[in-house]
C-alpha cells in the first residue's frame, strides 16, 4: 500500500507539472518548445533510473547488519524529512498551475531550451524523492511491484484526464488529502527509525532487549492460527491480525507507524512528529 501512495502521488505530481506546460505550450502553438518538454521527460526518466540504482547500491554498501540498522535509522529520519519537505513547501508549487506557467514564460524568455530544463529537472526531483521514499519505508516485508505499477498507471491516467483531456479541477483538496496521508507515513517512518536505532544499539552491545521498557508487548506470534492469521513459513508461525507483521497490523503500520511492541522513546517520537505534521498541515490547508 506504501508503494502504492507514494508513486501515486510523485508520479502525479509529475503528470500535472508536464501537463500543464503541454497545455501551455500546444495553445501557443510553441511547436518547437514541445519538441524540447518531450525530450525533457524522456531524459529525465532515464536519468531518475540511474539515480536510483545509485541510492540503492550506496545502501547496499552497509555491509554489517548493526550500521545497516544504523543506516536504515538515518535513511528513515531523512526519508520523513524529506516528506516534509515535500508536504510544507514543494506541494504548495506543484499545485499552482499559474506559478509554473510563469516558470515556463521565463523559461522561454530565455529559449526553448529553457523548457527542457524546467521539465528535467522538475521530473528528476521527482524521481529521487520517489526513490527515497520507497527504500525509507521499506521494512524488509517485500515490495508491492503491483501497488508500484497501479500507482504510476493510475497517476499517469488522472493527469491526462485533468490537463491533456481539458477538465477543470480545483487540485487544492486533492493534494490537501494526499498531504495528509503524507504526514502519517512521515510520522510512521519516524517511528520505524527509532525502531531500528533500538536494534543498531541492541546489537552493538549498548543495551539489553529484555530490559527496554515499552508501553506494550502483544500479540506475539503462534504456532497456532485463527481466523485472518497470517502464516510465515519461514519461521512456521502465525501472526494475529493485530501484530505488525499481520494482515491488519502491516496495514496500519505503513499508515500510522503502528507497533505491537514500541518502546517509549518509539512512541513519544511517533506522536510528537505526528503533532507537528498535522499542526503544519492545518496551518498550511486551513
Amino acid at each position: 500500500m506504501n508503494e502504492f501512495i507514494i508513486v501515486f502521488r510523485e508520479c502525479l505530481e509529475a503528470s500535472l507539472i508536464v501537463g500543464i506546460i503541454y497545455s501551455f505550450l500546444s495553445r501557443s502553438n510553441l511547436t518547437d518548445a514541445i519538441r524540447k518538454l518531450w525530450l525533457g521527460v524522456g531524459i529525465s526518466v532515464v536519468a531518475s533510473i540511474f539515480v536510483a540504482f545509485i541510492v540503492i547500491y550506496l545502501k547496499s554498501m552497509a555491509g554489517d547488519s548493526r550500521y545497516e540498522k544504523l543506516f536504515e535509522a538515518t535513511f528513515m529520519y531523512a526519508a520523513a524529512a524529506l516528506i516534509w519537505y515535500v508536504v510544507f513547501w514543494l506541494s504548495k508549487h506543484v499545485s499552482e498551475k499559474e506559478e509554473l506557467e510563469s516558470k515556463t514564460e521565463k523559461a522561454l524568455e530565455m529559449s526553448t531550451w529553457g523548457v527542457f530544463w524546467v521539465v528535467f529537472f522538475s521530473i528528476l526531483r521527482e524521481g529521487f524523492e520517489t526513490v527515497v521514499m520507497l527504500l525509507g519505508q521499506d521494512r524488509g516485508d517485500g515490495f508491492s511491484y503491483i501497488g508500484f505499477i497501479l500507482g504510476a498507471v493510475l497517476a499517469i491516467i488522472i493527469g491526462y484526464l485533468v490537463v491533456i483531456g481539458g477538465r477543470r479541477i480545483n487540485l487544492r483538496p486533492f493534494f490537501k488529502g494526499t498531504t495528509l496521508l503524507l504526514v502519517f507515513l512521515a510520522s510512521g517512518m519516524i517511528a520505524y527509525g527509532t525502531h531500528e536505532g533500538e536494534e543498531y544499539l541492541e546489537k552493538s552491545g549498548y543495551i539489553q532487549k529484555e530490559n527496554i521498557a515499552r508501553p506494550w508487548d502483544i500479540l506475539q506470534p503462534t504456532s497456532e492460527g485463527g481466523f485472518l492469521y497470517k502464516y510465515d513459513p519461514s519461521k512456521k508461525v502465525y501472526y494475529h491480525p493485530m501484530y505488525d507483521k499481520g494482515y491488519i497490523g502491516e496495514f496500519l503500520k505503513g499508515f500510522f507507524g503502528y507497533n505491537s511492541n514500541p518502546n517509549y522513546v518509539e512512541l513519544i517520537a511517533w506522536i510528537v512528529s505526528l503533532i507537528f505534521g498535522i499542526n503544519m498541515w492545518r496551518r498550511f490547508y486551513f
